[in-house]
């Protein structure tokens, strides 16, 4: 049994990266789909798609690299955990990296990136930071 399944995609993407593959396959979900969507928005992978699979279906999520092989996703990071839960409000979600990073930010209004949050005003639950 999977306690963490968000830790899960973030680690395989990590671990994916780091060995250049071109696509991962995980589990899918609402929140990995939600996840995968705004890496898409954001332009730190190229697509994901949902694959039928058995027993369940699959997301497989194309990774994306630079034109000389160098990475997009240079470190990907859990914040909130189940153990610990962080909530930040709009107001208090600074830049990543002066703006060359993310967070992505479970909200009422579905899982969308800190920029996005603060221009909607929205708070929510910090699922991860990618730059």
């Amino acid at each position: 049994m999977m306690t963490d399944p968000i830790a899960d995609m973030l680690t395989r993407i990590r671990n994916a990266v780091r060995v250049e593959r071109p696509q991962i396959d995980m589990p899918v979900s609402k929140v990995k789909r939600g996840l995968a969507e705004v890496l898409k928005r954001e332009g730190y992978i190229w697509d994901w798609e949902e694959v039928e699979g058995q027993p369940a279906n699959q997301l497989r999520v194309h990774l994306k690299y630079g034109p000389n092989g160098e990475r997009v996703i240079r470190r990907i990071r859990r914040i909130s955990k189940p153990g610990r839960r962080v909530y930040s409000g709009a107001a208090s979600l600074k830049p990543i990296l002066g703006g060359l990073g993310i967070c992505i930010i479970s909200t009422s209004r579905g899982v969308i990136s800190d920029r996005e949050a603060r221009q909607r005003k929205l708070g929510g639950e910090v699922l991860c930071e990618v730059w």
